[in-house]
C-alpha cells in the first residue's frame, strides 16, 4: 500500500462552500494530487467519490449543512481514509444522503490513514448518519431533536420513513476516536435514522467503542458482521424500532464488553417511542477475554422480539435483563424471544432484587434451549468460521415482509454470506 500520510501535506485548499451557520462549520476542501484527495469540512453539494482515486477525511467530513439536499455517492471498491491526525470522520447530515453501493468482489472500505501494521481501534472517527426519524430523549412531544457526541450534528424528527441513502457491501476498520473521557465515536452511528435508508452486508471491524449503535429511529439492517470491537458489539437506545435478520457479533479476547446492549431510555425509561426493535438469524460470539460479558443485555425499559439467534461463549452470562420497566416488558411480551440457543459458561446472571428469574422468563417463551449446537470455528480472529455444524431447525416464521422465511437458527445456514467482502486484519 502507497504511503498515504505521506502524500496529504501536498494539496492546498479549493472548493470553498457556504458557511453552515447552525453548527458554525465554514467551507469545505477536495483537492487531488497523483489520485489521492484530501476531503475536509461541509459539503453543500453533491460530491462523487470513485474508485480510481483514494480518498483522505481530514477532521470532520460533512455531507450536507442540515438544511438542503446532498448527495455522497461512493463508487464500489473505492477506499477511503481516516486521518489519524485530525481525527478525521464522515458525518451525513439530516436532508441528505450516502450512496455507498459496493460489490462483494469490489466493496467500499473506509480504513486508518496509518500503514498497514501499525493500524489499532480508535485511529479514526468512523461514519454517522444523521436522520429525520423519531427519537424519544426530548420527552413529551411529537418533534424531538438532539446533537450528536463528538460534535456530530443534530438528529431527530417526525419522518419514520426518512432516507438517509444506501449502504451495501461496506467495511468500516479501525476507527472510534476518543472525543474526550466517555465520549467515543462508534464505527457507524445511525442517529435518527429512518426506514427509507438501505443498510446491508456491513462489517464494522475493530472499532474503539460500539460497532453499530442505533439512537432512536426507525431504520432496518441486513447481513452484519461486527467484529473486535472495544465495547459493545452491537447497541441501541431512544426509541429504535427497526429490524435485522442475519448478523454476526464477534468479539476479541483482548477487549470489548457485550454483544448486545439495550435501552430505551437511560433518564426515563418508560419514554415513548420505546425502543422496540426485531431481530432474527443472530450469531453473538464472546471470549474467553477477562472483559467478556453479557451476549443480551436488555436494560433501560427496552423492548424488543429476538428470534433465531444463537449466543456462544459469554464470561459472564449469556442473557441479562436489568430494571423494573424491562421486566414490565418482558412480562407484558413487549420483550420476548423464540427459537433462542444459548451456551456460554454461565448463561443467565440472575439477580434475585429482580424479582424473577431470567431463566423462568426465557424458558417461558417458544422453543428457547440451551446448547445443542456446534459452531465451527467462532474464536478465530483472523479467519473465523461462523457456520454450524449441523443446520439448527426449528426456526420460527416471522410474519413480515422484511424477514427472509428460513429454516436455520444463527446467521448462517449452508452459506457462508460473509466470504469475499470481509477482512479481519489484527492491525
Amino acid at each position: 500500500m502507497r504511503n498515504v500520510l505521506g502524500l496529504m501535506g501536498l494539496f492546498a485548499v479549493s472548493c470553498v462552500a457556504d458557511e453552515d451557520i447552525r453548527d458554525g462549520r465554514s467551507g469545505s476542501s477536495s483537492s487531488c494530487e497523483d489520485n489521492v484527495c484530501v476531503l475536509a469540512g461541509t459539503f453543500a453539494e453533491d460530491l462523487h467519490l470513485t474508485a480510481d482515486n483514494i480518498y483522505l477525511l481530514r477532521g470532520g467530513v460533512y455531507i450536507g449543512d442540515d438544511v438542503g439536499e446532498t448527495t455522497l455517492t461512493i463508487d464500489a471498491g473505492t477506499k477511503i481514509y481516516g486521518e489519524s491526525s485530525s481525527d478525521g470522520m464522515l458525518v451525513v447530515t439530516r436532508n441528505s444522503k450516502i450512496i455507498a453501493e459496493g460489490t462483494a468482489d469490489a466493496p467500499i472500505v473506509f480504513t486508518s490513514s496509518k500503514e498497514e501494521g501499525s493500524r489499532t481501534r480508535g485511529d479514526w472517527g468512523g461514519i454517522i448518519i444523521n436522520g429525520n426519524a423519531p427519537i424519544n430523549s426530548c420527552g413529551d412531544g411529537d418533534f424531538c431533536e438532539a446533537f450528536g457526541e463528538g460534535g456530530t450534528g443534530y438528529y431527530g424528527g417526525d419522518n419514520p420513513e426518512d432516507n438517509s441513502g444506501i449502504l451495501r457491501y461496506v467495511r468500516v476498520e479501525f476507527a472510534g476516536t476518543l472525543v474526550s473521557p466517555d465520549n467515543e465515536l462508534n464505527g457507524i452511528a445511525l442517529q435518527g435514522v429512518g426506514s427509507g435508508t438501505t443498510l446491508d452486508y456491513i462489517q464494522v471491524h475493530m472499532n474503539a467503542d460500539d460497532g453499530v449503535e442505533f439512537f432512536g429511529g426507525n431504520t432496518d439492517i441486513k447481513h452484519l458482521v461486527v467484529s473486535g470491537v472495544g465495547d459493545d458489539s452491537l447497541d441501541w437506545t431512544d426509541g429504535w424500532s427497526g429490524r435485522a435478520q442475519y448478523v454476526v457479533l464477534q468479539q476479541h479476547p483482548d477487549a470489548g464488553d457485550n454483544g448486545i446492549e439495550a435501552d430505551n431510555n437511560g433518564e426515563n425509561n418508560v419514554s415513548v417511542p420505546m425502543s422496540n426493535p426485531a431481530l432474527s438469524n443472530m450469531t453473538i460470539i464472546g471470549s474467553d477475554g477477562p472483559s467478556s460479558d453479557l451476549g443480551i443485555l436488555l436494560r433501560e425499559g427496552t423492548g424488543a422480539y429476538i428470534a433465531n439467534t444463537i449466543v456462544y461463549g459469554w464470561n459472564e452470562a449469556s442473557l441479562d435483563i436489568d430494571g423494573s420497566t424491562t421486566w414490565d416488558n418482558a412480562d407484558s411480551g413487549f420483550l420476548s424471544m423464540e427459537s433462542v440457543c444459548l451456551d456460554s459458561k454461565t448463561n443467565f446472571k440472575e439477580d434475585p432484587d429482580e424479582g424473577r428469574l431470567v431463566s423462568g422468563w426465557f424458558y417461558d417463551g417458544h422453543n428457547n434451549i440451551e446448547g445443542g449446537f456446534v459452531i465451527l470455528d467462532p474464536l478465530n480472529i483472523t479467519e473465523p468460521n461462523f457456520l454450524t455444524e449441523t443446520i439448527i431447525e426449528d426456526a420460527v416464521v416471522i410474519e413480515d415482509s422484511f424477514f427472509d422465511d428460513v429454516d436455520f437458527i444463527g446467521a448462517m445456514g449452508e452459506e457462508d454470506w460473509s466470504l469475499g467482502w470481509t477482512a479481519y486484519p489484527e492491525r
